[in-house]
């Protein structure tokens, strides 16, 4: 079975910084763009950042300047810097395939999630 494997959060005070990791059971070559959703207590589940199979990004507004996301194919992973973290980053992060490229209907698969809390 396709697994998604997220790491990396936990507790930091504002201003600080977190690196997540997702490592996929596949080749992250088979899909066409990985990306990193968070979700906070009460609210939508949100697109945060998405890699392309060829290296392009996407990130949202509330982010853009502070979180990078990044890959390494050789070892199936991708990563999210998180810089001059706020307390309205708190959620819970979770790491999500893109479809196959050969299945472009796909909707993808999620990991299980990660926490991050940025609290004094």
């Amino acid at each position: 079975q396709l697994r998604l494997l997220e790491s990396g959060g936990g507790l930091v005070q504002p201003g600080g910084s977190l690196r997540l990791s997702c490592t996929v059971s596949e080749t992250i070559f088979n899909f066409n763009a990985m990306g990193w959703y968070r979700q906070a207590p009460g609210k939508q589940r949100d697109m945060v950042a998405t890699i392309t199979l060829t290296g392009t990004t996407n990130y949202a507004d509330s982010v853009k300047g502070r979180f990078t996301i990044s890959k390494d194919n050789a070892k199936n992973t991708v990563y999210l810097q998180m810089n001059n973290l706020s307390p309205e980053d708190t959620a819970v992060y979770y790491c999500k395939t893109g479809p196959r490229t050969w299945m472009p209907h796909d909707d993808g698969v999620w990991g299980q999630g990660t926490q991050v809390t940025v609290s004094s």
